[in-house]
């Protein structure tokens, strides 16, 4: 060996480098992403995504959040990459329409699993466990997000309204409202948090920042009435469901196929 101190080429590594080769080679584009992330976030990222899409989605969003190697692995088996793609299809017409830096901004879906809540709980009990597990719970929603408080207190004419969870996205600058529901989604829980959406816009958000946007977060949630009540309105706003469990990332990549197929047939 003419480089004694070289170290790391083992059999297993070396065969590793030869699939990394192989994996990228007709990826030129990808080439300077892959320079800066570290080699065992590009071994993660290579080993378990099954195709170059999600390769790729998983390199930038590892140099834009900095993802540490635990991260990293949450994110993947938290299927990341398939709730993102589906639930951007799955904005309101306005939110869609209003921003392109919206896309992979939110998700159809959030998971919980580090809460260890039992099936049946309680809105109190779901808003109590996300602000104590504050780092899993914006590892969740993207580390744009800024954590302004919990109950946040409006006040519209005598009354005083209480936001579940408020938070600014430093990439949208923007507020955003966060409603919990831990119940099914009905259509008229979209008609409160459009009320605090207008009061943050009016008493809150500053002259410099973006409209505020609302995220109501269900315990589930028919797409068809998510889809009516989202049609005609006039707010940023998106309906999304939370699990308390990891999901099956096979029934994720079968929706995921199952859009592609349908957004190919519309083209």
């Amino acid at each position: 060996m003419q480089e004694p101190d070289l170290k790391g080429f083992s059999n297993k590594n070396l065969w590793r480098m030869k699939q990394f080769y192989e994996t990228y080679r007709d990826f030129p584009k990808l080439s300077t992403l892959l320079r800066e992330i570290s080699w065992t976030n590009n071994l993660m990222i290579f080993s378990r995504c099954k195709t170059i899409e999600e390769m790729e989605f998983y390199l930038r969003t590892v140099k834009k959040e900095n993802y540490s190697k635990r991260e990293l692995e949450r994110q993947i088996s938290a299927s990341f990459f398939e709730r993102t793609i589906i639930g951007n299809s799955k904005l309101s017409p306005l939110v869609r329409e209003s921003n392109q830096a919206l896309t992979n901004t939110f998700k159809d879906s959030y998971i919980f699993e580090f809460l260890n809540l039992p099936e049946t709980h309680s809105e109190n009990e779901l808003q109590r466990g996300l602000v104590k597990q504050m780092k899993d719970f914006m590892l969740e929603l993207g580390k744009d997000f800024l954590f302004l408080g919990e109950e946040y207190k409006l006040q519209v004419g005598n009354s005083d309204f209480y936001i579940d969870l408020l938070f600014y996205h430093r990439g949208l600058q923007c507020l955003v409202a966060l409603e919990l529901k831990a119940d099914k989604f009905r259509p008229e829980q979209l008609g409160q948090l459009n009320f605090y959406l207008e009061a943050l816009d009016r008493d809150v958000k500053r002259p410099n920042e973006n409209p505020s946007i609302g995220i109501l977060l269900c315990k589930d949630k028919d797409n068809e009435v998510v889809e009516y009540a989202l049609s005609r309105s006039l707010s940023p706003t998106t309906i999304a469901e939370y699990k308390t469990q990891l999901p099956d990332k096979k029934i994720l990549q079968q929706k995921l196929n199952e859009f592609f197929e349908t957004d190919f047939q519309a083209d």
